[in-house]
C-alpha cells in the first residue's frame, strides 16, 4: 500500500522506515529538510518520496484511496495538520492520528471530517524509539471500513506474536486474534486513543512503584539509620537479578537495570520528571466516571514535585522514560 507519513520525529520516521521495510511505500514530509533527507535515506531504497509541504504529500498519493499518517505532538500542531488535511483530501480518503491526541478532540474531528466523506483513525501508538526493530503495539478506533482498508498497515508495523506463549482461554470467537500480534481495534473513534491513554496513566504508576522501591533500598545505607542496620546496596546488580525470574520483570525494568549498569548513581540525571499529558487526562476520565485511581493520582502529583526538589526515585523515573522514549527532563 501507499501512505503519506507527516512528522518523521522519534517515531514518525521509524514508522515510515518499518513500512517501507514491509514492502510500503511512503510519502514522507517533516518541516525539517534533514529529518526528511535522513527518513528517505533509511527507508528501502525506491519504496520512499520526499515531499515539500502538505499538499505535495497529497499530490504525490496515487490510486484510489489516500491515507495520510500525522505522527505529530499532541495539541495545536496536530489541530492545524488536521484542519490543513481535511481541506486537501477527498471521499472516502483516510486521515490517522498517531500521535498521543485526547480522545476528545478526536471525536470532534471524526465528525468534522465525516461531512467531507473522509474517514478519521486514532491510533494509540506505543513502542517508543525501539518500535522500528520490536514493532508498535497499537491500539486504533474509528469506522470499521478504514480499519479494515488500512489493516494491512497495521499489521507491518504491530510486532507480531514473537515468542509470547499463547495466553489460555484466547480460543472463544469472541476474541480479537489481532490482539495476539499486538495491534487492536478498540471501536468507534476517540477508543484507540483513550485505550492508549489509560495505558500512559498505567505505566506512570507502575513507574513510580519501581522509581520508590529502589530508592528506599538506595537510603538504607543512611546515617539517619543505626549502623547495624545499614546495607550498602548495589542498584543495577538488584536491577539485573529481578529481571531474571522475578514477577516485576518487565521491559521498564530491563531500561532500569540498563541505566544503573553505566551509573548506579543516575548522575546524568537531574530528576526533573515531565509528563506528556495522558496521565492527566487519564484522571480526568477517572473523575468523570466516578473511579477512584490513587496510584495513578499519586504518581501524577510526585512528578509536578519533582520539578522542584528531586530525589534518587525521580531520576530512576528520568532514566526510564528516556531508556523507551528518548524523552528528556523538563529544563
Amino acid at each position: 500500500m501507499q501512505i503519506g507519513i507527516v512528522g518523521l520525529g522519534r517515531m514518525g520516521g521509524n514508522i515510515a522506515v518499518r513500512l517501507s521495510r514491509h514492502g510500503h511505500d511512503v510519502v514522507v514530509y517533516d518541516r525539517s529538510e534533514e529529518a526528511t533527507s535522513k527518513t528517505v535515506g533509511a527507508a528501502e531504497k525506491g519504496k520512499a518520496v520526499a515531499a515539500s509541504g502538505y499538499e505535495d504529500v497529497v499530490s504525490k498519493l496515487s490510486g484510489g484511496r489516500r491515507i495520510v499518517w500525522l505522527m505529530l505532538p499532541a495539541g495545536e500542531i496536530t489541530e492545524v495538520a488536521v484542519q490543513e488535511f481535511g481541506k486537501l483530501l477527498g471521499k472516502d480518503d483516510i486521515l490517522i492520528d498517531g500521535g498521543n491526541t485526547y480522545y476528545k478532540d478526536d471525536i470532534r474531528r471524526a465528525a468534522e471530517l465525516s461531512e467531507r466523506g473522509i474517514h478519521y483513525i486514532d491510533v494509540g501508538t506505543s513502542g517508543g524509539v525501539w518500535g522500528l526493530d520490536r514493532g508498535y503495539c497499537m491500539m486504533f478506533g474509528g469506522t470499521k471500513d478504514a480499519a479494515e482498508h488500512i489493516d494491512p498497515i497495521l499489521s507491518a508495523l504491530a510486532p507480531g506474536k514473537g515468542d509470547i506463549p499463547v495466553t489460555p482461554g484466547r480460543d472463544s470467537s469472541d476474541l480479537d486474534p489481532r490482539a495476539e500480534q499486538g495491534y487492536l481495534y478498540c471501536g468507534p473513534a476517540g477508543s484507540g486513543h483513550f485505550v492508549k491513554m489509560v495505558h500512559n496513566g498505567i505505566e506512570y504508576g507502575m513507574m513510580q512503584a519501581f522509581a520508590e522501591g529502589f530508592d528506599v533500598m538506595k537510603s538504607k545505607d543512611s546515617p539517619l539509620l543505626p549502623e547495624d542496620q545499614r546495607f550498602s546496596l548495589n542498584m543495577a546488580d538488584i536491577a539485573e537479578v529481578w529481571r531474571r525470574g522475578s514477577v516485576v520483570s518487565s521491559w521498564l525494568l530491563d531500561l532500569t537495570a540498563q541505566a544503573m549498569a553505566s551509573d548506579g548513581d543516575l548522575a546524568k540525571f537531574s530528576g526533573k520528571v515531565s509528563d506528556s499529558g495522558e496521565g492527566r487526562w487519564t484522571i480526568e476520565a477517572a473523575i468523570e466516571e466516578d473511579v477512584p485511581v490513587p496510584v495513578m493520582t499519586a504518581a501524577l502529583f510526585t512528578r509536578f514535585r519533582s520539578r522542584t526538589d528531586n530525589t534518587y526515585a525521580e531520576k530512576v523515573l528520568s532514566a526510564m522514560r528516556f531508556g523507551f522514549g528518548g524523552h528528556l527532563e523538563k529544563k
